[in-house]
């Protein structure tokens, strides 16, 4: 999700609740907003009108670091500052998880 500029006055776009009670966000604000596929949206009533408003949640970057993880594409445990940072500059490649005696 990019950015929000400031909003152009515009005319209202039309956009109908399916049946599963979905509704399309119209092209032109979709691409103005920088929405994505899996973005998320804060939806609230107020008076007799539905506001979304987009959201860049936190919790996503968690689940992408939780995900990272889980894959093994994470880098240490390390020894020194010293081997830590050969690694952040691309010396070394990532060790893998010592196996567990069972």
């Amino acid at each position: 999700m990019k950015t929000q500029t400031k909003p152009k006055p515009t005319r209202p776009l039309l956009a109908r609740v399916g049946a599963s009670r979905q509704v399309a966000i119209p092209k032109k604000l979709h691409d103005e907003l920088g929405l994505a596929a899996g973005d998320l949206v804060e939806v609230e009533r107020k008076g007799n009108q539905i506001v979304l408003t987009p959201k860049d949640i936190v919790e996503k970057g968690i689940a992408e670091g939780l995900e990272d993880l889980k894959k093994g594409r994470v880098y240490g445990p390390f020894t020194s500052v010293k081997d830590m940072l050969k690694s952040l500059h691309g010396a070394e490649k990532p060790q893998k998880k010592p196996k567990r005696a069972a």
